[in-house]
């Protein structure tokens, strides 16, 4: 309809032409003023498709974002060997174990509130308050010297900051990428990888050089620069959309779809096997063989350093031949390593070890990498936080059984 037939159109438009934009060819006004909402163009542009240095800038916050908070979980076990034989000697492996189990499971299961908090109100509040909260942690982390201090700095306070800047990290990368989710979820984890190597080397340089209390203030640092530039780069691509605001935060109604959880089946069985794996390899090197002292620092960097290029590589596939896939592929090929190379050979040949490692590293390194990238293909863009946090809310309790269960049989090794 011609707007000049249509005067009540006509004289709406005209008299707020300060606020609103006139479409003549829907014969609709548009809010100027209103929030930035999602649109079909926005769906099918995504800047980081066409390579677009913006969205790159983000992906490089959200690796950075990554580094301290992801890296110190995958390496939180170069931590326990040295609490197990310093501040806290007089305590066995497994309660020990609970001090990370605890850090672990809370960076995973308070996701389900930070992701639909980033759906509602985009990430940088979020962020920069869990980066607050995460650099008081590792700097008080230099002072503990009582379980309970341990207890409650890393595991209590680093915990939910771990959270708050994990699910933001990593769901800010599907705002500005979709054809290419795969390798940018790839890039961003190599964040995780970074820190798993440079967190055991400088604790290994500093530890005996500088004693505890500095060394881990050296780490603090590093921490302090990466979540600064973290939280200059990381910003949304656009406004959230009114319908997360209209989602609750406890989102456990996506049970209800099939394919949701399968994945999240996938992705607790993958934490079990991951962070148990984590959690034991440096004490199952120091206690249960007669391999060097200094075996767990280089199992645990080697182990991240490699999985540097699980996560580009499957992740770069994954955009060619399927997310699902190659997950799947990936998930069967590290279970097979494990069967016939760590089981009968870790505990007798050195040599065996480090090989086993590696392609541990490598494989679930494209575990961490394609299930951020799967749930992506599920969610889309204005839900992820939603779908990654309840995901890794289920996830999580695979991490507390798991590292619990494992010191427990080591435990048990150890006093046999």
């Amino acid at each position: 309809m011609d707007p000049e037939l249509n005067p009540v159109v006509h004289l709406v438009a005209s008299r707020t032409s300060a606020n609103f934009d006139y479409d003549e060819k829907t014969c609709t006004t548009t809010d100027q003023n209103a929030p930035a909402v999602p649109t079909d163009e926005d769906e099918k542009n995504f800047p980081g498709d066409h390579n677009a240095l913006s969205a790159w800038i983000v992906l490089l916050g959200s690796f950075l974002a990554l580094f301290p908070s992801f890296g110190l979980m995958v390496s939180i076990g170069t931590f326990q060997d040295y609490w197990q034989f310093h501040q806290l000697s007089n305590y066995s492996s497994q309660n020990i174990g609970w001090i990370p189990s605890v850090f672990v499971y809370l960076s995973l299961a308070l996701g389900i509130c930070f992701g639909p908090l980033f759906d509602r109100y985009g990430p940088r509040w979020i962020m920069f308050g869990s980066s607050l909260a995460y650099t008081a942690m590792i700097f008080l982390l230099a002072e503990c010297k009582e379980y309970w201090h341990f207890m409650l700095c890393l595991g209590i306070l680093g915990g939910p900051a771990a959270a708050a800047l994990t699910t933001t990290a990593l769901a800010v990368v599907s705002h500005w990428f979709k054809a290419k989710r795969g390798l940018a979820s790839g890039v961003a984890m190599v964040g995780n990888s970074f820190g798993g190597v440079v967190i055991p080397m400088v604790l290994r340089g500093t530890l005996e050089k500088y004693g505890y209390a500095w060394a881990v203030r050296i780490v603090g640092l590093i921490f302090v620069a990466c979540l600064v530039g973290a939280n200059l780069l990381v910003r949304p691509r656009f406004k959230p959309s009114p319908d997360a605001k209209k989602v609750d935060i406890f989102s456990l109604e996506l049970f209800g779809e099939t394919s949701f959880t399968f994945l999240t089946v996938s992705v607790f069985a993958i934490e079990v096997v991951l962070f148990g794996a984590l959690g034991i390899l440096p004490t199952y090197a120091s206690l249960s063989t007669d391999y060097p002292p200094e075996t767990g620092f280089y199992l645990i960097a080697t182990m991240n350093g490699v999985s540097c290029i699980g996560r580009i590589i499957p992740g770069f596939i994954s955009d060619i031949v399927g997310r699902f896939n190659v997950l799947g592929v990936m998930m069967v090929m590290t279970l097979i390593f494990m069967l016939v190379i760590w089981l009968p050979f870790g505990h007798t040949s050195l040599a065996a070890l480090y090989v086993f490692v590696a392609f541990f590293g490598f494989g679930t390194g494209s575990w961490m990498a394609m299930t951020p990238a799967c749930l992506g293909e599920l969610s889309g863009p204005h839900h992820f936080g939603r779908y990654f946090g309840t995901s890794y809310f289920v996830a999580s309790l695979a991490t507390l059984m798991g590292i619990a269960w494992e010191e427990v049989e080591m435990d048990d090794y150890s006093v046999d």
